[in-house]
């Protein structure tokens, strides 16, 4: 149903400020069914249609009565997003911007390789952690996004996907600190990885962190598989609080501790995000310290060529300086790959097409 169509306008109600159906939890679903004299069993066949299939209205939910359609349709939004954006590269990657209730906007983004379809969400309306790389950060941060409007970005980019594609991984890297929003993050998580649920492998989901200690180690205790990728991007505080501030009241030290502990609690290998910054940080003196720190652990070092930003005056090296980076650190015994470059020819920066749209 459209925000105009007629059935609608006759209630006085505009499709926009009605509540997403996936913002009610189990609870109220279930009270407001049976307040509509519905049967209870109807609670689980609304959440399968909403979470597990690809459907795109009420409408489309054809084991439902008609007339609990009809009311689904007339107090309920089917999507908390509205899609204002969409690009697509060369190599099928594709990159959406939504915008929310309150007119915020946020992005997700669907990856194709040959064995894998993986999804990178948002937690946050903007971020505050103030990477000097990074297009998400520039306006600041607005708010966090529920619980429900995180996962739903993985179900948005599902029932976009051809029928015989299903989503394999998702990457929590996005917009945003996923652990400054660690409450509303968890909750959509046990939503992705349930039997219930999307029914994602908790080993196939990754959470990205600038690093907040506590919040790593309450991650690491919440008896859960999921994996954790560090953004360090320095190999040393005086470069890293430059590079990422919020290591100013962090610390390496603190950090390297915290993921130590989440290795020690789960056995799960930590990652290593590395922005590689032309001029910055991407020496070969930066290369051998790194290793240094990373000697004696178990963890893998993933070196990512910095996406162009137009607002920003870095660039990424060229290929020799990031394959000699590489090989500096495989030499002294670190796992190290260079991460692939997807959708190189969209707004492929994150948080660079919500951005644009803002500033225009």
């Amino acid at each position: 149903m459209t925000p105009d169509s007629p059935q609608l306008v006759s209630l006085g109600i505009q499709e926009t400020q009605l509540r997403p159906l996936l913002s009610l939890s189990d609870s109220e679903l279930l009270a407001w069914l049976t307040a509509a004299g519905e049967q209870k069993f109807r609670l689980k066949q609304i959440r399968k249609w909403m979470i597990q299939r690809r459907v795109q209205s009420f409408d489309e939910m054809t084991d439902l009565s008609t007339s609990l359609r009809q009311k689904l349709t007339a107090e309920f939004r089917f999507s908390s997003f509205q899609q204002v954006g969409h690009q697509v590269a060369s190599d099928r990657t594709e990159k959406l911007l939504l915008k929310l209730h309150d007119g915020e906007l946020v992005e997700c983004v669907l990856m194709r390789d040959t064995d894998r379809r993986t999804v990178c969400i948002s937690t946050q309306v903007g971020c505050a952690m103030g990477c000097v790389f990074c297009a998400s950060g520039l306006l600041g941060v607005k708010r966090d996004l529920t619980a429900a409007e995180i996962y739903e970005q993985v179900l948005v980019l599902h029932r976009m996907m051809e029928d015989d594609e299903r989503i394999t991984n998702v990457v929590v890297m996005g917009i945003g600190e996923p652990l400054a929003n660690y409450n509303n993050l968890m909750s959509a998580l046990d939503v992705l990885s349930s039997e219930d649920g999307l029914g994602l492998g908790a080993r196939r989901i990754t959470v990205s962190t600038v690093g907040l200690p506590t919040k790593i180690r309450e991650f690491a205790r919440s008896g859960k598989q999921f994996n954790l990728a560090i953004s360090l991007h320095a190999p040393n505080d005086k470069l890293r609080t430059e590079i990422v501030p919020v290591n100013k009241s962090i610390g390496i030290k603190e950090l390297l501790a915290a993921a130590d502990d989440f290795f020690e609690v789960t056995g799960r290998r930590v990652s290593f995000e590395y922005v590689l910054l032309s001029g910055v940080n991407d020496q070969p003196q930066h290369a051998e310290e790194l290793a240094d720190l990373m000697r004696g652990r178990n963890v893998h070092v993933n070196l990512i060529p910095m996406n162009g930003v137009s607002e920003l005056l870095m660039t990424a090296p060229g290929e020799p300086l990031t394959r000699r980076f590489c090989s500096i650190l495989e030499s002294r015994g670190i796992p190290a790959t260079v991460r692939k470059r997807k959708g190189a020819d969209i707004d492929a920066a994150c948080g660079q097409l919500r951005l644009n749209r803002t500033e225009s």
